[in-house]
């Protein structure tokens, strides 16, 4: 059933989680099978129909080590997916002390929807990108870039760190995860069953043919082969699956923590194109903000377009798009992590550094000599005095001379 909303979204995630879990398992048999029937075309004299019921009987009795091979595979998965994935990307775990400005805006996001807040962790790169991992609130984290830190404001930062916690908030961080055990369980399976083909096939092409075995070994292969093919397509389907509304909602449920879409809008601008994090696999990508390793017209692509996101903040949250933004080369240029300044007006200007009201001193005057005092503060302040001079008359009443 499709989700059309944020919180049906959540559900239908919820059952996909189940419904991956339990395809997984049928794509590990179909993969056995698909072994055993390679086996036993190379090990037997035998028709066709006989090779299929030897490599029958091989699935189940293989059955058992199968399933608690994958149950094993799920298990370290589950507590171990983050260690793997800061080995692959290099991330560290950061507290307050490492990155006050960070931790702060995520704690102050996280507190003003009573969410768990999750671990901190930056990868040192000039790349700018962040993604969440995690099964449980336990686990849960999310990882920036230093690049992401240096070239964003804060209120930037907040947007992508709002889009991260929306991941995690509507269950698509441990759906990915999901498809990554998938994945590299599909991927591993596949790659032995050719090992024992190729390693096995000289000898099969060079002493037997397939009138010795009954004629039935070629199109068993065949068979085979075309197993390991359909069972690496669907589990490249299940990654596609995952459907690419996630990032819709992700960015309005970062709209929505934020009340801020231009932030989400320009966050994305500086993002485009420049997410690409150095010897990280495609498994990491397909989770981060942007995912800049996408072609074939977006056809399989794990991302909307950025510009097809900014299009939607642009009419559903009334957003405002600036366009591709230009940053300068790494290192040249710091961001401006402040607020911009405030515009002037009639009772002065304020720093961008201190927006508190003016320090007074008990007899009322500013202890601030350079502060601009404004039309009803003490005209020696900033002023000068007008001319005692003695009132004229006017068609009012005496007044007194300019």
């Amino acid at each position: 059933m499709a989700a059309y909303g944020l919180y049906s979204h959540i559900q239908s995630n919820r059952r996909r989680s189940f419904a991956l879990l339990g395809g997984l398992f049928l794509l590990v048999y179909v993969l056995v099978y698909a072994g055993a029937l390679v086996a036993a075309a190379l090990s037997t004299n035998a028709d066709l129909d006989t090779l299929l019921q030897i490599a029958w009987i091989g699935l189940l009795q293989a059955a058992p080590f199968a399933t608690v091979g994958t149950v094993l595979w799920i298990v370290i998965a589950y507590y171990f997916h983050q260690t793997m994935i800061d080995a692959i990307t290099g991330g560290r775990e950061v507290q307050r002390a490492d990155e006050p400005r960070l931790y702060n805006l995520l704690e102050n996001l996280c507190i003003s929807r009573g969410i768990t807040t999750p671990k901190l962790k930056v990868i040192d790169s000039d790349a700018l990108n962040a993604f969440a991992t995690g099964m449980n609130a336990k686990q849960y984290s999310i990882t920036v870039t230093s690049g992401l830190l240096d070239r964003l404001n804060d209120a930037e930062i907040e947007s992508v760190l709002g889009h991260e916690l929306t991941h995690i908030r509507n269950g698509d961080v441990r759906m990915m995860v999901i498809a990554v055990v998938i994945a590299g369980v599909v991927s591993f399976f596949v790659e032995l069953v050719f090992r024992l083909w190729f390693y096995n096939g000289i000898s099969f092409r060079g002493s037997r043919s397939d009138d010795r075995r009954g004629g039935g070994a070629g199109a068993a292969i065949l068979i085979a082969v075309g197993l390991l093919v359909i069972a690496y397509i669907l589990s490249f389907v299940i990654r596609l699956a995952l459907s690419r509304s996630r990032e819709f909602l992700a960015d309005a449920g970062s709209v929505e923590l934020t009340k801020n879409p231009d932030a989400m809008i320009s966050a994305l601008r500086k993002i485009e194109g420049r997410g690409e994090l150095p010897g990280a696999t495609s498994a990491v990508m397909e989770m981060c903000v942007d995912n800049p390793r996408e072609g074939f017209g977006e056809l399989f692509d794990t991302h909307p377009s950025v510009d097809n996101r900014v299009a939607a903040l642009v009419k559903f949250a009334g957003g405002h798009d600036p366009g591709p933004i230009a940053l300068p080369p790494p290192g040249d240029e710091p961001a401006d992590h402040g607020d911009e300044a405030a515009p002037v007006g009639p009772w002065g200007s304020e720093t961008a550094g201190d927006r508190s009201s003016p320090r007074l001193s008990p007899s009322g005057a500013s202890d601030n000599p350079d502060a601009s005092g404004g039309p009803w503060s003490d005209p020696q302040a900033g002023s000068t005095a007008m001319p005692d001079t003695a009132p004229q008359p006017g068609p009012w009443g005496p007044h007194r001379g300019s």
